[in-house]
């Protein structure tokens, strides 16, 4: 698939048919958030991986399962972050999203429909999937196939005029 079309044609899929992806699909998601860049290259990302018996651990911390038979948690080490200048903001929250927005894109590359997940509260998420308290939980990416005949919702491919969106300096 080209990447104009991974991109335009990825969407938050809600209605998952439960079947189960190949490790070799699951693999290459997880190596794409591997090789995702992150500041400094610190790598802070940790990717667990819900499937089985786990997802019942993940439907007590969302509703947002929707059936899919895998869900990649997000996680970062809050204590190996690069802190920017002013100390107002590191790199945790960013270069998870970027692990994940990387994953998301390997999905759709590889046949299987995603959604990025963040109603959950994430230090109960965290304290319920028994995670060190040096990792915060960023996102979770619900994987699988779609249900038949399901489609982005109707305002999925609206999108402002360039000239809205971006400004030359």
């Amino acid at each position: 698939m080209e990447f104009k079309e991974v991109i335009r044609d990825r969407f938050a899929c809600r209605k998952f048919d439960g079947r189960e992806i190949s490790k070799e699909q699951l693999a290459a998601v997880l190596e794409a958030g591997r090789l995702a860049p992150t500041a400094k290259n610190l790598q802070e990302q940790h990717i667990y991986v819900a499937q089985g018996e786990a997802l019942a651990k993940i439907d007590a911390i969302t509703p947002c399962r929707y059936n899919a038979s895998t869900v990649l948690i997000v996680a970062f080490d809050k204590n190996n972050v690069f802190v920017y200048p002013g100390q107002k903001r590191d790199s945790g929250v960013e270069d998870a999203s970027i692990v994940a927005t990387h994953m998301m894109l390997a999905a759709k590359d590889e046949g299987l429909n995603s959604c990025w997940i963040n109603f959950f509260d994430p230090e109960k998420a965290a304290h319920t999937l028994g995670l060190p308290e040096n990792e915060e939980i960023l996102r979770m990416l619900d994987l699988g196939y779609k249900q038949e005949n399901v489609k982005p919702l109707a305002g999925h491919f609206l999108r402002k005029e360039i000239n809205e969106t971006v400004s030359y300096l």
